[in-house]
């Protein structure tokens, strides 16, 4: 069973939110490249992660969905969409969920204002909720878009950085996937006028979910094959990511010295010969146990939670989160 379905949750409904944030823009010609560009993005797929946790988040609330939180939850879906367009610009990646990357297809400048507009667009969306009681909207269009693109800068400017801590692994991770997360439960049950304790809690379970999802997908470039993943497997280092495992690997000293030969003219024999190196350690399954630990965190708020019917709905979206394998 699909998640969406799992949560009961109508996702065409919330499809045809997204494509009319751009289809409904009088200012983009239609069937012009950004129009059609945005429309075969978000129709190539995708899990729709955070639009469902903004409607997850909702029904901790006192009023039903209405189309506040329908739009809410199709403007978290044009935010993380753009981060990838940007994402596979900085990483140089050609092919995202096994097709060709936006960038390839229309070139790197177009690709970047496309992205530009979806960021905008929303921001342009979001500001007619502008009364002192829908401040909390103000987290998705500002501060949580904010917030993942200094991530992606992190990743972008700690290439190759082998001497990159925990702390700012852990720092980079929360900017670019975790926050968006959080923030996506919390709005939808501000918008549904949930009590502000209940929605910081849900907060604060999307951030460990969150920084659970980052740890995982570093983990699966490692154990995934490219059928699966949509990418080549390994990628992260062949661009340069300084990620959790590999930054267990460096802790050995036997490891240490060939992972920092890696560099930008690496050829794919000598990274594949690391990879391996660290598929063979414990930076895997020390990997493994960080994700986990997030994971029992986020557990622990579901419990918190457990007198709303709506705690069920927290309970399938970690199951999910600790079984996915792309």
């Amino acid at each position: 069973m699909k998640l969406h379905e799992a949560l009961n949750i109508n996702l065409n409904q919330i499809n045809r939110e997204i494509e009319n944030l751009v289809a409904r823009d009088k200012d983009v010609p239609p069937r012009s490249q950004l129009q059609q560009s945005i429309l075969g993005l978000i129709g190539s797929g995708g899990k729709r992660l955070r639009p469902l946790m903004v409607i997850v988040g909702s029904r901790f609330g006192r009023k039903p969905v209405d189309r506040r939180t329908l739009q809410l939850s199709a403007a978290a879906e044009f935010i993380h969409a753009a981060s990838l367009i940007h994402d596979d610009i900085i990483d140089n990646a050609e092919l995202r969920r096994g097709e060709p990357a936006l960038h390839t297809r229309t070139g790197v400048l177009p690709a970047v204002h496309i992205g530009n507009y979806m960021s905008a667009r929303v921001i342009e969306l979001l500001s007619k909720y502008t009364g002192d009681k829908n401040r909390y909207v103000h987290d998705l269009s500002s501060v949580a878009t904010a917030q993942l693109c200094l991530g992606e800068y992190q990743q972008m400017e700690h290439a190759y950085d082998y001497d990159l801590t925990m702390e700012q692994y852990f720092e980079k991770s929360r900017n670019k996937t975790a926050l968006l997360m959080a923030t996506c439960l919390r709005v939808g049950a501000l918008s549904a006028e949930s009590p502000e304790e209940i929605a910081d809690l849900l907060y604060t379970f999307g951030e460990a979910l969150g920084m659970s999802f980052q740890i995982q997908d570093d983990l699966l470039d490692f154990t995934q094959s490219a059928e699966i993943l949509g990418k080549p497997a390994g990628s992260d280092l062949r661009h340069g990511q300084v990620t959790l495992p590999v930054l267990f690997a460096l802790q050995d000293p036997k490891l240490a010295p060939a992972i920092r030969a890696i560099g930008p003219a690496s050829s794919e024999a000598e990274v594949d010969t690391v990879l391996q190196l660290i598929k063979n350690s414990d930076a895997l399954y020390r990997t493994e146990q960080v994700s986990q630990d997030y994971l029992q965190q986020a557990a622990a708020i579901v419990e918190r939670l457990s007198h709303y019917p709506a705690h069920a709905d927290l309970k399938t979206l970690l199951q999910y989160f600790a079984g996915r394998d792309h």
